[in-house]
């Protein structure tokens, strides 16, 4: 298998980091060579954060090229607007639609772009936006975004749903898996 590359982009606290160990883990689950680099410029307090995971037969670096993501997985609009330059043309942007909005935009130095949605439709073909703290804020754990994102991207990853679930188990606190796994299956059921 070419390698796999993957973009997870958002913000701090969202759980961006814990998603790309899921995928990290479950890919090398499924036997395959896993590479993987992060980003994050104050990730504990609402900075922005870049997650890359990249995975196949043989992968030499952990760093995906501009133009080579396969998927981007955007856990907030301007954080998913922000790497789109990473997608290759056939790229797959799956992306929570709810803004937060970094530190930038909260002390009043970044103006939040009112036509965000438009700019990531322009820039990718393939493009699935949903309000995936919806989706968490309905089975009962706002924090679970990062579950029911996904949830949502499992049917664009060459991995299987049974090593996914077992990275799940492996990763997330045992006393708030049962509330994950429900945000993972509700993410899987959006089908986008």
């Amino acid at each position: 298998m070419n390698a796999f590359n993957i973009l997870i982009a958002g913000v701090g606290g969202q759980g961006v980091l814990l998603t790309s160990k899921i995928i990290a883990e479950a890919a090398l689950l499924q036997g395959l060579d896993v590479k993987q680099s992060e980003v994050h410029g104050m990730a504990q307090r609402g900075g922005s954060v870049l997650s890359q995971v990249r995975f196949g037969d043989q992968v030499f670096s952990p760093i995906v090229a501009e133009g080579e993501a396969d998927l981007l997985i955007g856990f907030e609009p301007l954080e998913t607007a922000r790497y789109l330059h990473f997608l290759r043309e056939d790229g797959i942007v799956v992306y929570n639609t709810r803004p937060i909005g970094t530190i930038g935009v909260s002390i009043g130095k970044e103006a939040y772009p009112q036509d965000i949605h438009d700019t990531i439709k322009k820039h990718a073909s393939k493009v699935h936006p949903f309000d995936a703290t919806n989706v968490a804020v309905e089975v009962g754990e706002k924090r679970a975004v990062n579950l029911v994102l996904m949830g949502a991207v499992l049917r664009f990853l060459p991995l299987k749903e049974s090593v996914v679930d077992e990275a799940i188990t492996n990763s997330v606190p045992k006393k708030v898996l049962d509330i994950n796994r429900k945000a993972f299956l509700a993410g899987k059921a959006k089908n986008i």
